[in-house]
């Protein structure tokens, strides 16, 4: 039987916003804390991560359904646990992904309540850090690095032995995931970044090879790494890259790109990209499918427990840390590219 659960009458501290609009819309309230139904679990955060996605749902979406509280990853200790909830229980450290996504309620709050299916146990030596700064980046870099035509469509240590994968801004959150999970799966990574600073970012992720794109030919440097093109190509900027990676790739290359760049077009060369028969390929976390996310969760989950994705300066995605009332100001910070990570300390747990 799962424990008994509090009663309603006890608050918690929540940020939440009843209409869409910029950082100001967010507020600092007292809310009930919620009670698990059935399959899900109740989740203390310690810190919330937060992600493009969820400062452009705060600033866009034209139908918000009374209050709202915002972003999709955390990480923290389970609190309550719902009827027919199996391989969860009290006290166990996780992380979580997708909080928010069909429902009202994410992470920058004290407390709460998740689909026990989005909700992944987070190793000891892991982190909270690290549990919040999994979800929508490594999870998108996951398949990202899993859509071409031969697999592998799941990674492991030596899953993309023999591959070189490019990683099109590498010293960005999903590009950092991007890079650490490549390198734990065997493959050859190649980065390009738009400075020395990030060059030493992507290093530090693991990173095989940088190439600085405002200083250096791209296409050349990458030619004289991998010769017989690059096998996988994980991309931020499609609209921008389109035609350098119908130069660089190899026979059978997949590109997947997770980006919209302002929702602008893209035009890619005819001639080479189906003569190398190249799959481009299109993702978003949101609507890959179930399978896909839960063969994401499993394998960043084993490379969590190999130490494979360490967060920070040293590892080569920086963090910046905010307390829970300062919301407005972590999501900001993500709005105006704050290079690494930002995340949102709520409790010490």
């Amino acid at each position: 039987m799962p424990p008994a659960l509090p009663a309603f009458d006890v608050n918690m501290q929540a940020i939440v916003y009843s209409r869409p609009g910029d950082s100001s819309v967010l507020s600092l309230v007292e809310r009930p804390l919620p009670v698990p139904a059935a399959g899900e679990v109740r989740v203390r955060i310690a810190v919330s991560g937060v992600n493009p996605t969820d400062w452009k749902a705060r600033a866009s979406n034209p139908t918000v359904p009374g209050e709202i509280v915002p972003n999709q990853d955390g990480a923290g200790v389970v609190d309550a646990v719902g009827a027919d909830v199996a391989g969860l229980a009290v006290g166990d450290r996780v992380w979580i992904y997708m909080a928010a996504h069909g429902r009202p309620t994410g992470t920058a709050q004290e407390y709460t309540v998740v689909p026990a299916a989005r909700v992944v146990p987070l190793p000891d030596e892991a982190s909270f850090e690290v549990g919040a700064s999994l979800g929508v980046p490594a999870m998108t870099a996951h398949r990202a690095l899993t859509v071409h035509e031969f697999g592998p469509a799941r990674l492991a240590p030596g899953a993309l032995t023999g591959r070189v994968v490019l990683v099109a801004g590498g010293a960005g959150a999903v590009g950092h995931a991007a890079i650490q999970l490549a390198r734990w799966a065997g493959a050859l990574v190649i980065a390009t970044v738009s400075s020395p600073e990030k060059a030493a970012l992507a290093t530090a992720a693991g990173a095989d090879h940088t190439i600085e794109y405002t200083t250096e030919h791209v296409a050349s440097r990458i030619r004289e790494i991998a010769p017989d093109g690059v096998d996988q190509i994980v991309e931020v900027s499609l609209a921008v890259n389109a035609g350098l990676d119908a130069e660089i790739v190899a026979n059978h290359a997949s590109v997947a790109y997770y980006a919209d760049d302002g929702g602008s077009g893209f035009t890619m060369p005819i001639r080479p990209s189906f003569a190398k028969n190249v799959r481009v390929q299109g993702l978003l976390l949101y609507t890959v499918g179930q399978a896909a996310l839960d063969a994401a969760a499993e394998d960043v989950a084993a490379a969590v427990r190999d130490g494979a994705l360490p967060v920070g300066a040293a590892a080569g995605l920086p963090l910046h840390d905010y307390p829970l009332a300062q919301t407005a100001a972590a999501h900001d910070a993500v709005e105006h590219a704050a290079i690494g990570k930002v995340l949102i300390h709520v409790a010490e747990l």
